[in-house]
């Protein structure tokens, strides 16, 4: 869905990746317009080294690229939004820096700009890593929807940072403005985490994960893929295998240590679940493995894999859609060998095996619990 944002420094036209006509959902929201607002309307345009943090779709990258920002992201998607939009707009990509949650960050930073991440670790680990490069001079403001700005939100910036407080809300959004304090003692930042997985899991019982901040289940694990390793595919020698949106990377090292001879490729669109993979991976198995962070299957070649395992999201940031999976689905389709098998976990609820139907045209239920489903489909 293309859109058109308008700011104070112009009107834009945005849109998602990858670009979808059946997606109706924006590239911004009222809590990035509501920051544009503030900056514009505070008479102190951005000057100096600015930093954007988390711009979801590139909306706020772009419509201050003529400040010369750096964008941090996690997201492929939204680095990819951001490339997109920029030309979309006319703008030289040239004019921004494009950094992910592992590079270095800057070390100096005069205007902090922070879309608040539904994750709340996440924001605790970039403010963290990007404290030292905050000066008492710094314009630190933070921005969401009303729905995503919490207490504890406050309290990390105020933690980490200085002094917080919120704006008045505008169209269900609020603003974070923090004042540095570069004298605060802050601690250290607890990110990576890693724990001890449980017994009675098989190959990974009592193995130690390894989990960088804003991984979904960050400090155990999650009942679904509990579910998911009861009952995934045994044996079948040398074989190519992709655990899509891997994570933490807990189900492909399972299939690696079942399975020796098969080489596992773990992928994301988060550079910080491929980093937990790859660390996941390196403590605990040494056999032939490939991490990738990219838009799911897109960058693997047809007909090149033997067996697809996946325990699809179902949310986009707060909204929640079934296009993830569906692209995720068709791309496996895609890169599976004729006789290749897709299997997935997901919640009972979200009718998964109509979906499978319509792409492979067959789906088969593997397991089922109270809550959560297993399914097979094949490549005919």
């Amino acid at each position: 869905m293309n859109d058109r944002m308008t700011t104070p420094w112009g009107t834009y036209t945005l849109a998602r990746f990858p670009e979808d006509s059946r997606d109706r959902l924006r590239a911004w929201d009222a809590s990035d317009a509501y920051l544009l607002r503030h900056l514009a309307a505070d008479g102190t345009p951005p000057a100096g080294a600015v930093v954007v943090v988390g711009d979801r779709w590139g909306a706020l990258t772009t419509a201050l690229a003529a400040h010369r920002p750096t964008l941090i992201t996690d997201s492929f998607l939204a680095r990819e939004a951001t490339r997109a939009n920029l030309a979309r707009n006319g703008v030289d990509a040239d004019t921004v820096s494009l950094l992910t949650t592992r590079d270095v960050p800057p070390d100096r930073i005069d205007v902090l700009l922070v879309r608040v991440p539904k994750s709340l670790a996440l924001l605790e680990d970039q403010l963290h890593r990007l404290a030292p490069a905050v000066h008492e001079g710094t314009v630190v403001v933070g921005t969401g929807m009303v729905k995503e700005i919490h207490t504890s939100t406050l309290k990390l910036f105020e933690r980490i940072l200085g002094p917080t407080r919120t704006s008045l809300a505008e169209q269900k959004a609020r603003l974070v403005l923090c004042t540095p304090d570069p004298a605060r003692v802050r601690g250290a930042d607890p990110w990576p985490y890693r724990y001890e997985l449980p017994d009675g899991i098989g190959v990974l019982s009592g193995r130690t994960v390894t989990n960088h901040a804003g991984v979904f289940c960050a400090d155990h694990l999650d009942i679904g893929t509990r579910f998911f390793l009861g009952h995934l595919p045994r044996g079948g020698g040398a074989r190519r295998i992709v655990d899509l949106g891997c994570g933490n990377g807990v189900v492909g090292l399972a299939t690696a240590l079942a399975d020796p001879e098969a080489e596992v490729v773990f992928v994301d669109e988060s550079y910080q679940a491929v980093a937990s993979a790859e660390a996941t991976y390196r403590d605990n198995a040494g056999g032939k493995a490939e991490f990738r962070v990219g838009d799911g299957m897109s960058g693997l070649p047809d007909a090149s894999v033997d067996l697809v395992l996946s325990n699809p999201p179902f949310h986009s940031h707060q909204a929640t859609t079934d296009a993830v999976a569906r692209r995720m689905f068709s791309g496996a389709r895609r890169a599976l060998r004729p006789g290749g098998e897709l299997w997935v976990v997901g919640n009972r609820h979200l009718g998964y095996h109509v979906t499978l139907r319509r792409i492979f045209g067959n789906s088969e239920l593997v397991a089922s619990n109270a809550k959560f489903v297993v399914l097979k489909a094949v490549r005919k």
